[in-house]
């Protein structure tokens, strides 16, 4: 379901997600994922690393850590290319459900899609690994599911449209079941890791990503 934040809220959110605490008032408990706090000194977010070694500078150059009335986010601009993080410890059985904020400031024709987060909860026999792609669609309406080939994961249209330039939206999705729906059977113990990426021309910010626990 789509959920319009306001930067009031999404500031306030921000905050609270990093601290470790999605809601004040049900006390959820939290795995923070990724903060978007740390970055090198060219903005790049700290820990993270390219897909595609051939076009580092490009991808540094797309990806920047900044922030916003005292929240941090990542932006991505032009990217065209996926940045990943593999050193986090999340076990997506006890915290199944994925949580992030993302706002499109910049959309470009004929893109699909714009831009998606990865949930990689396991690798296959040959150590790639096997994620579930979120998708941000142009076109495409909310719910979708494509499956995905031997080198390709399977995508979920999360959020659709570009009629909403610079409104963030908040995702919430529960990636241990997906998983298993799509690929019938239980992840690793240990995701792998996650994944974000912005098509060529788009221009998009990322809120931290933070994994809960199912209700």
């Amino acid at each position: 379901m789509r959920c319009t934040v306001s930067m009031a809220a999404a500031v306030l959110g921000s905050i609270v997600l990093v601290i470790g605490i999605a809601s004040a008032i049900t006390g959820e408990p939290t795995l923070v994922l990724e903060a978007f706090q740390a970055k090198e000194s060219d903005g790049f977010p700290s820990s993270w690393e390219h897909e595609n070694q051939r076009s580092q500078t490009k991808g540094r150059e797309a990806y920047k850590v900044q922030s916003e009335n005292g929240a941090s986010f990542l932006s991505a601009k032009d990217a065209g290319q996926r940045i990943k993080k593999k050193k986090i410890d999340w076990d997506p059985k006890a915290y199944p459900v994925l949580t992030w904020r993302w706002r499109l400031t910049k959309a470009a024709t004929g893109n699909e899609p714009l831009a998606a987060v990865y949930a990689s909860l396991d690798t296959d026999l040959m150590f790639i690994p096997v994620f579930t792609k979120y998708v941000w669609s142009e076109s495409k309406p909310e719910g979708t599911l494509t499956e995905g080939g031997m080198f390709s994961g399977s995508e979920i249209v999360v959020q659709s449209g570009t009629r909403e330039i610079g409104q963030w939206f908040e995702e919430r999705v529960n990636v241990y079941e997906d998983f298993k729906k799509i690929h019938k059977h239980e992840p690793a113990e240990k995701a792998w890791g996650i994944s974000i990426i912005a098509a060529p021309g788009v221009e998009i910010d990322f809120g931290p990503l933070v994994a809960l626990p199912e209700k």
